[in-house]
C-alpha cells in the first residue's frame, strides 16, 4: 500500500462524543477530506486518490495520503488536470484496502466532523464504495467550506473555487489538484472562514452546522446580539433601540431558538421584528417549565407588541349556566364573578364558547329564551320558537313545570361539574342516528359538538384537579418544583405570596399557566417523585374521548 499517514500529538486526550451540539469549536475535531477520482460521477468512475488531514483545537492531530488503483483507465484529462498517470495507480492499494484505513483515521461520528470544499461531491464517492462493500453510509457532520464561504466572503471573491479562497485568504498551501495539499489547504480555508464566523457570534458547533442557511437572512448582521446566549432553558426578550421590550419567548435552549429566528423561522412579523431589534436580553431558568411560567407572566407584565398570545388571551371567554335566575339558561361572558352562576371555561375564543354552548343546548332541553322572569312573575307568556321546535323546555310559559325544569338544570349543573357523559352520550346517539339516516352535514355539526364538549371539560378537569392539590411539592429530573394553588412558585416571587385568589374559576389571565403546569404534571407524571401536598392531587380515572374536529371524511350529500 503506497500511503504515507502521520499521526501527531498522540499523547492527546481522547475525546468525548458531542454531548450537545453546542461543543465549543476549539474542541471540534475535524477531518478534512478530498479526493481525486476518473469523473464526476460515483456510479460510473472510481477513486484515484486519497487525502485527509485531521485537526482540533489549532493542532494537525494527523494526515493520510494513498493513492487508489481505480481498475479502469484514467481519462487523458484526468492526467492533465491533476497529473496522476496509469502507472502511478498500478502499484497502488484498491479501495478495498483504503477504505479500512480511512474509516480508522476518520473516527466514529460521535466525535468527528467531516469537512471538505463541495464535500458532497467527495461523500458520495466514498458512499458508493462503502456500499458496494457492504459498510454503511458516513453519518459524520459536515461542513463545507464552499457554503459556509458563500454565507461568508461570496461579495468579496469572483467565484467559490478553493484556489481562489485560498488567493483571498491568503492561507499558506496552492491547492494543485491533489488530495493531499487541496485536503491541507481546504482546511486552512476553514480554519479563516471560523475566524470570520467568530465575529457573528458563531463559537459552538450548532452556530457553525446553522451558519450556512443564516447568513442569506436580512437581518444576519444583528447575529452577533445573540454571542452570549447559553445553551440552557430560559426566556429572551428583544428590544428596541428605546429599550422597549418588543417579544418575550421561552426556549429549553435559549441560543438555538434565537438564533433560528435568522433562518428557518417563517412567521410573517419576524423580518419586521428583527430590524427593529436591537438589543437581546435573557434570563436562564432552572427547567422548561419556568421558563414556560416566566414567559407567560412577562407577556402579561411588559404586553409586547409583537407577541401574540398578548392578545389571544383578552378574547377568552366564558360559558355561564346562570343560577341565580328562577329558570337558569346558558349565555356567553367574557367574565365569571363568583356570585353569577356557575361558569365554564375560560375558553380560547367567543366563538369557541359559543360552540359549547350550541353542544350543551342540543345534549339537554335548557331554555333558550333570554327573558327575565322575576319570582312572582306570571308564566303565561307564548312559548319560544324553541320550545316549540320541541328543542328546548319551556318554564317561561309554564308549560314544562318548575320542578321538571329543575331537574332539568341540576341534570345540567352535574354535566358542567364532572359528569361529562351526561353530554357526551345524547350527543353521541344523536350522531349514530344521524349518519344512519345520511343526514351527513348535520351529523358534522354533532361531532364538532362532541369535540368542543369533550376539549372543555378535560380542560376543565385539568385546571381543577391542579387547583385541588393546594401547596404542591415535587422532585423531577430538573430538580425541585413548588406549586401553590396551580401557580409556580419561583425564586423571585415575595415570601408572603400565597398563590391565587382560590376562586372556583380561573380568571382570562390565569389559566394558561394553569394549564401549562397542568400538562406539565400529566407528561412527567412517570418522572415525577411528590414531596409534599396539602390538597387532593389525583388523575381521572378514564379519560375523556376525543373527537376528531370537522374534517371531510363524512359523505356528501
Amino acid at each position: 500500500m503506497t500511503s504515507a499517514v502521520s499521526l501527531a500529538g498522540s499523547g492527546a486526550a481522547v475525546q468525548r462524543g458531542f454531548e450537545e451540539l453546542g461543543t465549543p469549536l476549539h474542541a471540534v475535531t475535524f477531518v478534512v477530506v478530498d479526493l481525486e477520482t476518473t469523473g464526476g460521477s460515483p456510479a460510473t468512475c472510481a477513486i484515484t486518490e486519497v487525502g485527509a488531514v485531521k485537526y482540533r483545537g489549532g493542532a494537525c492531530l494527523g494526515e493520510l495520503h494513498t493513492l487508489v488503483n481505480p481498475g479502469a483507465a484514467v481519462p487523458p484529462l484526468i492526467t492533465v488536470l491533476t497529473g496522476i498517470t496509469e502507472a502511478m495507480l498500478i502499484p497502488a492499494p484498491p479501495i478495498d484496502e483504503v477504505l479500512p484505513a480511512l474509516l480508522e483515521f476518520l473516527g466514529p461520528s460521535a466525535t468527528t466532523v467531516l469537512g471538505g470544499h463541495n464535500v458532497r461531491f467527495d461523500v458520495s464517492f466514498l458512499d458508493a464504495a462503502l456500499t458496494a462493500r457492504g459498510y454503511p453510509r458516513l453519518a459524520h457532520r459536515r461542513v463545507d467550506t464552499a457554503a459556509l464561504a458563500r454565507r461568508l466572503v461570496r461579495d468579496e471573491v469572483p467565484n467559490l473555487r478553493l484556489a481562489t479562497l485560498a488567493r483571498h485568504l491568503r492561507v499558506p498551501t496552492e491547492p494543485v489538484h491533489r488530495a493531499l495539499p487541496d485536503a491541507r489547504a481546504t482546511l486552512e480555508v476553514l480554519h479563516a472562514l471560523l475566524e470570520r464566523a467568530g465575529r457573528l457570534g458563531v463559537l459552538g458547533l450548532d452556530d457553525l452546522l446553522e451558519l450556512p442557511r443564516m447568513r442569506a437572512h436580512p437581518s444576519a448582521g444583528k447575529l452577533a446580539l445573540t454571542a452570549r446566549l447559553p445553551r440552557r432553558p430560559g426566556v429572551y426578550l428583544f428590544r428596541d433601540r428605546a429599550g422597549r421590550v418588543l417579544y418575550v419567548g421561552k426556549a429549553t435552549n435559549l441560543r438555538t431558538r434565537v438564533r433560528s429566528y435568522f433562518s428557518g423561522d417563517t412567521r410573517r412579523k419576524v423580518p419586521q421584528l428583527l430590524r427593529e431589534t436591537e438589543a437581546i436580553d435573557h434570563r436562564v431558568c432552572a427547567h422548561p417549565l419556568e421558563a414556560a411560567v416566566r414567559e407567560l407572566r412577562l407577556i402579561r407584565e411588559l404586553q409586547p407588541r409583537f407577541n401574540r398570545r398578548l392578545k389571544t388571551w383578552r378574547s377568552y371567554a366564558y360559558v355561564r349556566l346562570t343560577l341565580p335566575e328562577r329558570f337558569p339558561r346558558l349565555s356567553v361572558v367574557r367574565s365569571a364573578p363568583p356570585d353569577a352562576g356557575l361558569h365554564l371555561g375560560p375558553l380560547p375564543s367567543v366563538a369557541a364558547a359559543q360552540l359549547l354552548r350550541d353542544a350543551v343546548e342540543a345534549a339537554l332541553p335548557l331554555r333558550r329564551c333570554r327573558r327575565r322572569i322575576g319570582l312572582r312573575a306570571g308564566l303565561d307568556g307564548p312559548p319560544c320558537l324553541a320550545a316549540q321546535l320541541h328543542v328546548a323546555a319551556c318554564p317561561c310559559s309554564g308549560v314544562t313545570p318548575a320542578s321538571e325544569y329543575a331537574a332539568i338544570v341540576a341534570r345540567a349543573t352535574r354535566a358542567l361539574t364532572g359528569e361529562g357523559a351526561l353530554l357526551l352520550a345524547p350527543l353521541e346517539r344523536r350522531l349514530a342516528a344521524l349518519v344512519d339516516a345520511e343526514r351527513f352535514e348535520e351529523a358534522a355539526t354533532t361531532r364538532d359538538q362532541l369535540a368542543a364538549v369533550a376539549g372543555a371539560l378535560e380542560r376543565q378537569r385539568l385546571v381543577d384537579g391542579l387547583r385541588q392539590a393546594g401547596r404542591l411539592v415535587v422532585d423531577g429530573p430538573d430538580g425541585r418544583v413548588e406549586i401553590v394553588d396551580g401557580r409556580v412558585v419561583l425564586p423571585d416571587d415575595a415570601p408572603t405570596w400565597r398563590g391565587l385568589d382560590g376562586r372556583a374559576v380561573p380568571a382570562r389571565d390565569e389559566v394558561d399557566e394553569l394549564l401549562e403546569v397542568a400538562r406539565w404534571l400529566r407528561r412527567g407524571a412517570a418522572s415525577l417523585r411528590v414531596v409534599t401536598v396539602t390538597g387532593t392531587l389525583a388523575s381521572p380515572r378514564v379519560r375523556l374521548p376525543r373527537y376528531a374536529p370537522r374534517r371531510r371524511d363524512l359523505p356528501d350529500r
